[in-house]
């Protein structure tokens, strides 16, 4: 699908009432990390989600509220407030807002003043499910049910969530994201392998199923012998992939091999930054993450602990080092000389711009996921104005899913090898 510049237009910008911002209203998007705002009363944190600036605090009952980031008093920053007795209390006046934006108290006006009860401040309903405070930031109305992916089902034992900001487009983001052909060139972490399953068929073969939760999507490497590799991925709308692997990790004097499915799930922070979620789950219901495993798994990717600016959610490697890119190493070990699975995906994301202009674009056969994402989700903006439900947006409509890898002859037909595989376990 060639995009103009006024699609492209249409596709990003997510700010002030966008039609893409309005998609992303009308669905549960994640807000922040559980641990975020880890106990009653902890210090309140600053929350930016399609380009509106918010304060996030759990309160003295455990409640999450999800507020404007200023008081309605004098617009002071609620982020310096005091959360308290089950209310957060803005340090300048001492005006006090419940997570549901009622003002409670106002301190600096005479007792019994009745200017509270219209001074409350904007509210969004939170959901917290996999880790994750979830949001819906769009009309009541039209609001579903929270959701109820495969991996919010399972138990905290089985499954692991990190974040990382990126500064760039979401889309773009969610384009790297579901290229598998990229990761025969941009992840080839040892040149001298070439017999690596992607190193065998460098030009996969793809095709599209839509699904009631976006498409299904699947690459197949022919790799000799008949046999073909084959991935089978799921993209739930309006910014989630699922997909599977199989890492090698080390326990009890021993190394084996660990069957799970990980994802991401692409929230726009305005229309220049974007927070990904990443998450993974263990594939069998039956068998617990391994001790170790998702933290072995994120220091792959290059998500581990001293990856990151401390404090923050933001890489160390990062445009201004050009992320610490070793051109020794692109010469004689790894394709692109830049440490980190994830690492090496920011490079290429954000070295495009903060918005790539995808007028300018010359796609091939294997975007076919990539064309199908933008038509979806251009077709969503088509639908919030004519008042119509989103797609993938109830429980039911991605519940059932999960992704799947795996070996098969040339003439299987793979939709049917891979049907028990791609549904639901838990």
């Amino acid at each position: 699908m060639r995009i103009t510049r006024e699609q492209n237009e249409r596709l990003t910008r997510v700010e002030n009432g966008a039609p893409m911002g309005e998609v992303f209203r009308r669905y549960w998007i994640p807000a922040l990390l559980a641990d975020e705002v880890p106990e009653p009363d902890a210090p309140p944190v600053r929350v930016r989600l399609l380009g509106e600036d918010l304060v996030a605090f759990r309160d003295s009952n455990g409640e999450v509220g999800l507020v404007d980031a200023y008081c309605s008093h004098r617009r002071a920053p609620l982020f310096f407030g005091r959360n308290e007795e089950c209310g957060i209390r803005c340090v300048y006046h001492g005006w006090k807002f419940d997570v549901n934006g009622n003002c409670l108290d106002t301190p600096s006006e005479e007792p019994g003043a009745r200017l509270r009860f219209r001074a409350g401040i904007k509210a969004y309903p939170v959901h917290e499910a996999g880790g994750i405070i979830w949001t819906c930031m769009g009309p009541v109305d039209s609001m579903p049910e929270p959701p109820d992916h495969e991996w919010l089902r399972a138990p905290e034992t089985h499954r692991g969530v990190s974040k990382t900001n990126e500064a760039c487009n979401f889309l773009q983001a969610i384009e790297g994201g579901i290229d598998t052909a990229h990761s025969s060139f941009a992840h080839n972490n040892d040149l001298s392998n070439n017999r690596s399953l992607r190193a065998l068929d460098r030009h996969p073969e793809l095709d599209v199923d839509l699904q009631p939760h976006g498409f299904t999507y699947s690459s197949r490497r022919r790799i000799g012998g008949g046999r073909v590799y084959l991935r089978v991925y799921q993209f739930a709308m309006p910014s989630t992939q699922i997909r599977s692997v199989r890492l090698s990790w080390h326990g009890e004097g021993e190394e084996a091999s660990y069957p799970a499915l990980h994802g991401h799930i692409w929230v726009p922070v305005d229309d220049h930054n974007t927070a990904i979620y990443n998450f993974a789950y263990s594939a069998d219901p039956g068998q617990p993450m391994p001790e170790n495993w998702f933290e072995d798994h994120e220091h792959e990717m290059g998500r581990g602990p001293e990856d990151f600016k401390p404090g923050t959610f933001w890489l160390v490697r990062e445009p201004a080092n050009d992320f610490m890119i070793d051109r020794e190493i692109q010469r004689t070990r790894t394709f692109t000389g830049i440490e980190g699975v994830n690492t090496q995906d920011f490079a290429i994301q954000t070295g495009m711009g903060r918005i790539v202009d995808r007028s300018q674009e010359a796609l091939g056969s294997t975007d076919l996921a990539i064309s199908t994402a933008r038509k979806l989700l251009l077709d969503m903006t088509d639908r919030v104005r004519r008042g119509e439900p989103m797609l993938g947006s109830a429980p039911e409509d991605h519940n059932g899913t999960r992704a799947t890898d795996m070996l098969m002859a040339e003439d299987e037909p793979w939709r049917e090898v891979s049907k028990d595989l791609t549904a639901a376990w838990y």
